[in-house]
């Protein structure tokens, strides 16, 4: 999104909406009028301030779910843009980061600003939403019509938000996790995904799952931001999986930057 289309987004409110408060749970009703079915995932966003990195990580019941859901860059922020899917949303919300716009104001921003081709179908209260800056701060839309059962958890400095789960422990138990586990920011992510499966996760089961860091000269490799991007998928187990291979990334770290 360039800069002068993220301004001219930004004229077009008459106000700026809230941000959802933390433990947001709408009136959920099936998405049944989409043109593909309903697709539930999980997803959390997290960041470290000790080491200054921000990520993310996903799983759902659907093939690829990395390629849509999780967006990154390193001094700005994460975001994750999954339910009713507009993989636009990624894009645009990193350039109103880069703008220097709060993530409350970025998520209405674009809610508002979303056109909406087929409202019966495609309406942005299908859609669940998350923003984090790279400080943190964070904001996350649940729409009143994301599939049953959806809500979102807003901790200090994560966020965990979900659609078709079994129920309110997945996303309160993924927050915790987050919050009491110890080590490298993808641990703790990883850690969060586990603990929002075991609470019985999406209720279609599992099949690709996801995990993105990003810092400053963050990665292993010279002029480097991201600290992994990892992608499961295709699996009978995804997260066990992506698990494996974030233990790995670790490996690797400890080898090259002693660590970091």
């Amino acid at each position: 999104m360039s800069t002068r289309s993220s301004r001219r987004a930004l004229l077009t409110l008459a106000f700026v909406f809230a941000s959802a408060p933390a433990g947001a749970v709408r009136g959920q009703t099936p998405a049944d009028t989409l043109p593909w079915p309903p697709v539930a995932t999980f997803s959390i966003l997290g960041f470290d301030p000790e080491t200054g990195e921000i990520g993310g990580a996903v799983q759902s019941r659907v093939f690829s779910v990395g390629n849509g859901v999780l967006w990154g860059e390193a001094g700005v922020g994460v975001v994750a843009t999954q339910a009713i899917v507009d993989v636009s949303y990624g894009p645009q919300a990193l350039g109103l980061l880069k703008l220097g716009y709060t993530p409350d104001v970025v998520v209405q921003t674009i809610l508002a600003a979303d056109p909406n081709p087929d409202p019966e179908r495609w309406s942005v209260e299908g859609r669940q939403f998350s923003v984090m800056d790279a400080r943190g701060t964070v904001a996350t839309h649940t729409g009143s019509r994301a599939s049953a059962w959806a809500g979102h958890v807003v901790g200090e400095h994560v966020s965990a938000q979900g659609n078709i789960l079994a129920g309110p422990d997945v996303v309160q138990d993924m927050v915790d996790a987050f919050e009491t586990t110890e080590g490298h920011l993808s641990l703790r992510l990883m850690a969060a995904l586990e603990a929002g499966q075991a609470a019985g996760g999406d209720t279609r089961g599992m099949q690709s799952a996801a995990m993105l860091v990003v810092a400053e000269d963050g990665g292993v490799w010279l002029n480097n931001d991201v600290v992994l991007r990892l992608q499961v998928d295709d699996a009978d187990d995804p997260i066990a999986e992506l698990r494996r291979l974030v233990e790995i990334a670790a490996r690797q770290r400890e080898r090259i930057r002693g660590g970091r």
